[in-house]
């Protein structure tokens, strides 16, 4: 996931590529922040009215939100900050990435402007990194061991690093920060992994589909108690939100009583995820996440004294050969259940209720045939998916589709676009619940960076979906939903919807 690195190129760093490398897209007004001189300054900080309104919405969950020290300043402004600077001049410019990041309307449909890419090259240049929208390079690149997702492993000016460095003191461990998997390359990454799959085996998951069912039918319940008798009810805070906590709060082992402190935690954490964020924001995302690491760190000492039957029970004893997990790499892996495993599964929840109702007739199919919802859940993902793009960085020299890449240079390979890729998925812009190869979508990565709750995912999105129409026959919109103000991840953040006709 770009952050710092994107800015440097911007700025002309001995990574950045020179323009007459790149083919861009042209001719194409694109929104930045202002007018003049100021547009520049205006992507430093300000919040847009939706950043506002994700601001407002984890507010009054989430206490102990301190004022932006220089501590935590450094930090955004190395993360985010000079990420917004970067791309509001990279607009002028007309660059892809920049144009995605900024324009409401490719926020709210990315799929024209990811077929204008893949349309144009294999691998699109710009001046802040190279994209793909193809799937074949996509998955390339997401394979390949020429490329890496550790931003630490890139050459940086010298007092960039030591800004970043500096930034990093006293900063709590989070879902995208060292020593999380997402960060880590093999053979860290290898090790790390091999510790902790053994819980997320296949087999593991599937002995949860009972808790699953248990969990959905008490939440179902719930909903339509908070459901007006003839008004709509919000799916997302009442239902999609509620089950991938409940379920990662059990595997962490979190006791009932502390599920709705777990669900403040995730709704803070979670935006962490995302890119360009507003000092607001990234306060939030902090204060959450040091009070998540406060608690997990206190929980792993219980859990070592009197270990559970929890999954993380597991992790935190040694393993047969006497290797355990630190106590960092713990409270990163928890903060990444609680953000990716959120992130996917709510906006899997929510994006596959809305699909399902523009889709009657798909809707009917699933019906009359349930054994379909497995491939569903896969169609709703290719489709739609929860995450738009990741990010890789150049190890040394490669190529790609054709195309030198320096050492340094950052390639976006745009989940959301490779899964329409039409060479891959016959009238890709089709929704079809019976599509045969559904699965092949990339929206769980590729290679040894594979979603690891994938099939956690998968069992939540099955069944919650499933039990979600059986139980509500009669569901149907009861309002205009409302789109998440993000650029990585997608999904909504309202969807009004009446349970009954």
């Amino acid at each position: 996931m770009p952050t710092i690195d994107c800015c440097i190129s911007v700025f002309g760093s001995a990574h950045s590529a020179p323009n007459e490398r790149h083919r861009c897209l042209t001719g194409v007004d694109v929104p930045v922040f202002g007018s003049g001189h100021q547009r520049f300054w205006k992507g430093m900080g300000r919040v847009d009215s939706s950043d506002r309104r994700s601001e407002a919405g984890i507010a009054h969950r989430t206490t102990g939100v301190p004022r932006a020290g220089p501590g935590t300043f450094l930090r955004w402004a190395t993360r985010h900050g000079l990420l917004r600077l970067s791309v509001a001049a990279a607009a002028r410019r007309d660059d892809p990435q920049a144009r995605h990041f900024l324009d409401p309307m490719i926020r709210e449909d990315p799929y024209p402007f990811y077929r204008q890419v893949r349309q144009t090259s294999a691998l699109v240049g710009g001046h802040l990194t190279w994209s793909t929208a193809r799937h074949d390079v996509a998955t390339e690149v997401l394979r390949s061991d020429a490329f890496s997702v550790d931003p630490d492993t890139l050459p940086l000016p010298a007092p960039i690093a030591m800004l970043r460095d500096l930034g990093r003191r006293r900063m709590p461990v989070g879902p995208i920060d060292p020593p999380s998997m997402l960060v880590t390359d093999p053979p860290e990454h290898t090790r790390y992994r091999r510790l902790v799959v053994k819980v997320f085996t296949a087999r593991a998951v599937e002995s949860l589909r009972p808790r699953v069912e248990r969990h959905c039918a008490d939440l179902l319940d719930e909903l339509g108690r908070a459901a007006p008798d003839d008004g709509p009810v919000d799916l997302v805070a009442h239902y999609a939100s509620l089950l991938p906590v409940t379920m990662i709060a059990e595997i962490l082992g979190v006791p009932a009583q502390l599920r709705q402190r777990f669900l403040d935690w995730g709704a803070a954490v979670s935006p962490a995820l995302d890119l360009g964020l507003s000092l607001g924001q990234f306060r939030r995302v902090e204060a959450g996440t040091r009070q998540l690491n406060d608690w997990l760190r206190g929980h792993f000492a219980n859990l070592r004294a009197d270990p559970g039957d929890d999954l993380l029970s597991q992790l935190v004893l040694p393993d047969s050969e006497g290797e355990r997990l630190t106590e960092d790499e713990l409270v990163a892996l928890a903060g990444l259940l609680m953000a990716a495993g959120f992130e996917t599964t709510v906006n899997l929840l929510g994006t596959g209720t809305a699909l399902l109702l523009a889709h009657p007739e798909q809707l009917a199919l699933l019906r009359a045939e349930p054994h379909r919802w497995p491939n569903a859940v896969e169609e709703i993902l290719r489709y739609d998916s929860p995450v738009q793009t990741t990010g890789r960085y150049c190890r040394a020299d490669t190529e790609v589709a054709g195309v030198r890449l320096r050492r340094g240079e950052i390639v976006i390979p745009m989940l959301g676009g490779a899964n329409r890729d039409p060479a891959i998925f016959a009238d890709p812009d089709r929704f079809d619940v019976t599509r045969l190869n559904a699965r092949d979508h990339l929206s769980f990565s590729s290679g040894a960076h594979y979603c690891l709750g994938a099939s956690l995912a998968r069992l939540e999105g099955e069944i919650g979906l499933r039990s979600l129409f059986e139980r509500y026959p009669d569901l149907a919109l009861g309002g205009v939903p409302r789109r998440r103000p993000t650029r990585v991840l997608r999904g909504y953040d309202h969807l009004p919807v009446r349970l009954r006709s």
